[in-house]
């Protein structure tokens, strides 16, 4: 981003890390800290979901493939890991920049802190609306600063905020609340779309579309997920 340091874009995505400790520890004390904390670090969820919180970059993987087999270069990998304020980072270490920032950094307080207690009053598919539409709002400064306005980005971005906000809240509520899972997606998706090429980021995000569609009408609104709804009871 163009005229802001790095280190303050990149430490913009504790924003909801900070709000999500601040006000728990406010309203429910060391114990709620402690509980946030045991999600954030929830890595036990089993090999499966483990590969479903990095699917983006198998997604990534199989588009790049095709666009080799169709152009024979593999110019479409060469985006991965790419953080545009950290240009001379390697690709796995931008991944991880991507995952400790974004990615651990947002979800903590929009699934974390915020879905958590959605879920106690909406179904899992209302609950990921309102915090789609909450969610591309946050990033409505970026959008507006980095990308040309027209009458499809702006519907678009928020279709793909709203369809990323679904599925994680299926992986969320898959795996029994885990802030981690759900950090792991988000960093991955972020690396395969930030510095890629536009038609790989598009395929990407219509994937992810895709997936809410599918899961929507395999498991219904009220849960998103063959398990139930993980919330903050009153």
């Amino acid at each position: 981003m163009s005229g802001v340091p790095a280190w303050l874009h990149l430490a913009g995505a504790y924003g909801p890390f900070l709000a999500a400790f601040i006000v728990t520890a406010q309203t429910a004390g060391q114990e709620g800290v402690r509980e946030l904390m045991s999600r954030l670090m929830r890595w036990r969820i089993g090999l499966g979901w483990l590969a479903a919180a990095f699917s983006p970059v198998a997604v990534f993987g199989v588009v790049a493939l095709v666009m080799r087999i169709i152009s024979g270069t593999w110019q479409a990998a060469g985006g991965f890991g790419q953080v545009a304020e950290l240009p001379e980072l390697d690709w796995l270490t931008g991944w991880l920049v991507w995952i400790l920032t974004f990615g651990l950094g947002e979800e903590t307080g929009w699934r974390g802190f915020a879905l958590l207690r959605l879920q106690a009053r909406y179904s899992a598919r209302n609950a990921s609306l309102i915090l789609g539409l909450l969610w591309a709002g946050w990033h409505a400064p970026a959008f507006f600063y980095n990308y040309e306005l027209s009458l499809f980005s702006v519907p678009a971005f928020v279709v793909g905020i709203v369809a990323g906000a679904m599925v994680l809240t299926w992986l969320y509520n898959s795996t029994g609340g885990s802030v981690l899972a759900t950090a792991l997606w988000h960093g991955s998706y972020n690396a395969v779309v930030a510095g890629g090429e536009a038609m790989v980021s598009a395929i990407v995000t219509a994937a992810v579309i895709l997936a809410f569609v599918l899961m929507l009408r395999r498991h219904g609104p009220k849960t998103l997920s063959s398990r139930p709804r993980h919330f903050l009871a009153d």
